[in-house]
């Protein structure tokens, strides 16, 4: 039986000489966002998006003012100084505390200009869900209960602030919603209005993924890339590598469409379908039907 090490030697094998014997583990001596504080933040802007629905305040035309005031006022604050905790990280050498500290707050004054477009978008994707889904008794059950909703929220949010070139709070923003629906959209893709989401489960839409609006995608579908271009140095090169879905196209479970293809408006691409070349518009994309054989007496073995 292997003897147990006292606690001093875990920490001085976990410590010492640091940097040779975990390389890939840095330790970070700078200011860096913080996860719980970006959740806040996320939960602040369901509130303001959807009034009523994620807070413990009853909320009426008369107070919808009030509500949102004061929520906006704490969301800035908040959002404010994760920019300014994201860029200080991510810039090197000496940090002018003073120019981040006003770059942060430039951001995001400008991100919060956009939010009633993201609200106004997001209304649209409440509506095509709804529209979409027989199972759904009202918008307020969308809103509530389906992990579309929420996975589309945090894209939308993630979105305007990758446009923004904030770094690393776009990706901690779209992972939450992973983690939390199975339901996997980079901050950098291009997605149109009228977007749904039916079960979720399993979804990946890739960085460069350009769709248009009235798309439907149902679990399981993979928008992703079918190979990387590499630098000298074997790193992969960020060019645009994931389909472009045009208006109107539905996608059903299961399929996977890679590589910089085009799949064309009105498409219907059926379920398991692995499709890595352009289609055009108002095609059907089916399996072959399945053979059926009646294996009697031995046959088939």
């Amino acid at each position: 039986m292997t003897p147990t090490l006292p606690l001093q030697k875990v920490v001085e094998a976990l410590t010492g000489d640091y940097s040779n014997r975990y390389p890939n583990i840095p330790v970070h001596e700078r200011r860096i966002p913080s996860i719980a504080c970006v959740q806040e933040m996320v939960e602040l802007i369901r509130s303001i998006v959807f009034p009523g629905y994620f807070s413990n305040s009853m909320v009426n035309p008369g107070s919808l003012l009030f509500h949102t005031g004061v929520n906006v006022e704490n969301l800035l604050h908040i959002l404010s100084q994760q920019i300014f905790d994201a860029l200080f990280y991510m810039e090197q050498g000496d940090k002018d505390t003073a120019a981040i500290r006003e770059q942060s707050q430039v951001l995001a004054k400008q991100w919060m200009e956009q939010l009633p477009r993201v609200k106004q978008i997001l209304s649209t994707d409440v509506k095509a869900i709804f529209n979409s889904d027989p199972a759904a008794q009202s918008v307020g059950e969308v809103i509530f209960c389906y992990p579309a909703i929420k996975a589309i929220a945090n894209y939308r949010v993630a979105h305007e602030l990758y446009k923004l070139k904030v770094p690393l709070i776009p990706r901690i923003i779209t992972e939450l919603a992973h983690s939390e629906t199975g339901i996997d959209i980079h901050p950098g893709a291009q997605i149109g209005e009228y977007f749904s989401i039916d079960h979720g489960t399993g979804v990946v839409i890739g960085q460069t993924s350009i769709i248009g609006q009235h798309v439907t995608l149902y679990q399981g579908v993979t928008l992703g890339a079918k190979s990387f271009t590499f630098d000298d140095e074997g790193h992969p090169i960020d060019v645009p590598r994931h389909p472009i879905i045009e208006d109107g196209v539905t996608i059903y479970s299961n399929s996977s469409i890679l590589g910089r293809i085009t799949i064309g408006r009105g498409t219907i691409i059926g379920g398991n379908i692995w499709l890595t070349k352009s289609v055009p518009p108002y095609s059907r994309i089916l399996q072959t039907k399945a053979v059926e054989l009646a294996l009697t007496d031995g046959a088939g073995i």
